[in-house]
């Protein structure tokens, strides 16, 4: 690798955030994604969504200080949806999961979102993105 060449990644893999309880946020993320526990230990759950290679983190805060799902510079993260239409049943199963959506809308045509609280107060993102111009191509490998 040159100076001039980006570090070769499968890009950004995982966030890791502060909670309250990590089985109770565990369970948020599970019911609305279906996500599955991948790896536990004392205090600290990685979750994993099915079929991909994502990992979200949940860590009880070790500070006591900490402002659990006060998002500091990060304004919030997101998942996105396979097909626009899955907006609807997204946020029926935000309420149902104890999250509450706090803004929903098309950020243009085709291109649903919401916005919504999870129990620890983080912001989460869930929208539909039309394809990009370096969206992976399925069963093409990249150096």
């Amino acid at each position: 690798m040159t100076s001039g060449e980006p570090v070769p990644t499968f890009g950004l893999t995982h966030l890791a955030i502060a909670v309250e309880d990590v089985d109770r946020a565990f369970e948020f993320y599970r019911a609305l994604f279906g996500m599955v526990a991948v790896y536990r230990d004392d205090g600290l759950i990685q979750a994993q969504t099915p079929g991909s290679r994502d990992v979200l983190v949940l860590e009880r805060s070790k500070n006591s200080g900490q402002m659990i799902g006060a998002t500091g510079s990060i304004a919030h993260f997101g998942f996105r949806l396979r097909e626009p239409g899955a907006i609807a049943d997204a946020a029926a199963k935000v309420a149902a999961a104890g999250g509450t959506v706090i803004e929903q809308g098309d950020f243009c045509p085709g291109e649903p979102y919401l916005f919504a609280r999870d129990r620890d107060g983080y912001l989460v993102e869930i929208w539909y993105e039309l394809q990009t111009s370096v969206d992976p191509v399925p069963g093409t490998r990249y150096p």
